[in-house]
């Protein structure tokens, strides 16, 4: 996710900003940019790639001012590049901007019409064309007559020479904060970015837009009344910073799920006419309204993901799928064609095996849309187009936020092939996007719950064997809970479809036993029902997850949590993040580092 980093006071705030963006690195970004106000005149300098490109840039440039914005960029409207960097100028006025304004083309479209040239493609640009058309010789008012007109999520830090004295700031469904210092001030979207200059912060609030004075602050809500917020002093030392004051950063990746989700699916529907837009796929429409087939190939969690999209796609879609293992698809004679849409599932984008077979199945005339977190990497480069997750840098080894991401792409692609295949009915898609909507105040609310499964996880924590069973698209969520809990508490576990039980793993199944169930409603719920009341007859100890209100399971398992009540196909949102949390405390219990588990890296990049 971008940085952003304001300064006004007495120091250099080329030293302040610099410094600011590189304490925000963690974050992952793929440019950088500052701008300065210097005399009567603005210094605005970019570099695409990582800040030491653009520290060389500036490095006998000898810029010294008192007031300044920077920016790392987390590409979202464009690819990596000096001229979609941060920040972007309209004549004397200048802005960064985090998140993602999703009436950009209608804004620019109309500014084009007046005759304002656009540089770069992103839609930040259109904030900085629009602050100079709407000009009232004011920048507050200014600002405050520009974010009324756009739609999405925006943290905005503003300056000009018409004002050189201040730094104007907007947020919107996008972090911000103001740094309050002596005879200077801070503005960030992130604690880190300052927290060595001062400890005493104000978190600004949706809607509020702030002016930024070197000896003053001025909040304002979204009517323009003048509002107090709190200042809250911040303890954190300067690694507890990085995690937001969370233990771990998987367990701050597992609570951001809900701001990445929203992220992810941002802009790609109308709940007018029940459309998802994906208009990343725009030029290809063509080649994907013939396809016959889908292979998904992928790695991992990865992998898990693709078979829960399987299941999303046959059933909105009607589209046969094949989901492949991506180490083992060059060595199966894949049979591909032109009507064969292929999709590659990679957080990182450069997984090895992924991309390996990307170019089999490319090289044979497969239609290629990626699935990816990572802008510009080469699985994405190499692809007919890209779906981006904007899962946002994810730093714990085991994937949280990166395979929620995944599935909520799946699930808009599944609509979104639907409707090319005429496949689902307006009211029927209606149903499927208000439900994905819903989600992220659907894992809200498994997050309530993290003190309650750290309680069950004291239970299981020196258990040394388990098994997660699930039927229907609850399987792959069976085998990624499984996955989570071996790979981070080094806690032997297997995943199955619960109808495979009979099969073999049955034998296995004792008082030391643990069985995970994912046990929410669904159409085959009474086959589930049936496979705990097998786990029970023969002494195994179950874990249900089921939808709430349903008291019948507490007469079968052991121990129960519950989920809100949502469609099928997104209860395997919440039931993920009850298993994220679930393998998280048992590791945690044991004293593992579970940001770095062992033998384990973030993106295999070798065969």
């Amino acid at each position: 996710m971008c940085g952003i980093v304001g300064y006004i006071g007495d120091k250099n705030a080329t030293d302040v900003l610099i410094d600011g963006l590189t304490r925000l690195e963690y974050r992952g970004y793929d440019s950088a940019g500052i701008a300065l106000i210097i005399g009567n005149d603005i210094v605005v300098e970019r570099s695409v790639g990582k800040l030491v490109n653009l520290k060389t840039k500036i490095a006998d440039k000898k810029l010294y001012a008192n007031i300044g914005i920077g920016h790392t960029r987390w590409a979202t409207h464009g690819k990596p590049s000096d001229e979609n960097a941060h920040p972007h100028r309209s004549g004397d006025i200048v802005i960064v901007h985090n998140g993602i304004i999703e009436n950009y083309l209608e804004l620019k479209r109309d500014l084009i019409a007046k005759g304002y040239q656009f540089s770069s493609e992103t839609d930040t640009e259109v904030i900085a064309h629009l602050l100079q058309d709407l000009w009232t010789s004011d920048l507050f008012k200014t600002v405050q007559n520009v974010v009324k007109k756009l739609k999405g999520a925006y943290a905005l830090a503003i300056v000009s020479t018409r004002e050189p004295d201040k730094i104007l700031l907007a947020r919107k469904e996008a972090p911000l904060v103001i740094g309050i210092g002596e005879g200077e001030n801070f503005a960030a979207s992130d604690i880190p970015a300052v927290l060595h200059h001062t400890r005493r912060f104000i978190f600004l609030e949706d809607y509020d837009v702030a002016i930024l004075r070197k000896d003053s602050v001025e909040i304002f809500d979204k009517d323009g009344k003048s509002v107090e917020r709190q200042v809250r002093y911040i303890s954190w030392n300067p690694v507890m910073a990085e995690k937001a004051g969370y233990k771990h950063f998987m367990q701050k990746e597992i609570y951001e799920q809900p701001r990445a989700i929203t992220d992810t699916i941002r802009g790609k529907y109308s709940l007018d006419d029940g459309m998802v837009y994906l208009t990343e796929l725009e030029a290809i429409e063509d080649r994907l309204k013939v396809i016959e087939r889908i292979q998904i190939v992928a790695c991992g969690t990865s992998w898990h993901a693709g078979l829960v999209g399987k299941f999303l796609i046959e059933k909105f879609a009607k589209i046969p799928v094949e989901v492949d293992i991506a180490s083992e698809y060059r060595y199966r004679n894949p049979i591909v064609d032109g009507k064969v849409l292929f999709i590659p599932i990679s957080q990182s984008g450069e997984t090895a095996d992924t991309l390996a077979a990307l170019r089999l199945a490319k090289s044979m005339g497969a239609v290629v849309v990626s699935i990816c977190n990572v802008i510009g990497s080469s699985i994405t480069r190499e692809s007919d187009g890209t779906i981006y997750t904007h899962a946002g840098p994810e730093i714990g080894v085991a994937s949280t936020k990166a395979f929620t991401t995944q599935l909520a792409t799946l699930y808009l692609l599944g609509i979104y092939l639907a409707q090319l295949k005429g496949t689902l009915d307006k009211d029927e898609r209606l149903r499927y996007i208000d439900a994905l909507i819903k989600v992220p105040e659907d894992i809200s609310s498994v997050l309530t719950l993290d003190e309650k499964i750290e309680e069950l996880a004291k239970k299981f924590k020196e258990s040394r064997n388990f098994l997660y069973l699930g039927r229907n698209i609850n399987y792959p969520v069976a085998l990624e809970g499984a996955l989570k809990l071996k790979e981070i508490s080094y806690i032997h576990a297997e995943g199955y479809p619960a109808g495979e039980m009979k099969h073999g793993p049955i034998a296995l199944i004792d008082k030391n036993m643990p069985v995970f169930f994912i046990a929410t409603d669904s159409h085959i719920y009474e086959k589930t029902l049936s496979n705990i009341e097998e786990v029970k007859a023969r002494d195994g100890v179950v874990i249900a997850v089921a939808t709430e209100g349903n008291n019948e399971i507490l007469k079968k398992a052991d121990y129960v949590i519950y989920v809100k009540k949502t469609v099928e196909e997104t209860s395997i949102f919440t039931t993920t993040v009850v298993a994220q949390f679930f393998a998280y405390h048992c590791a945690t219990l044991l004293g593992l580092d579970v940001d770095q588990p062992r033998n384990l890296a973030k993106s295999v990049t070798v065969e």
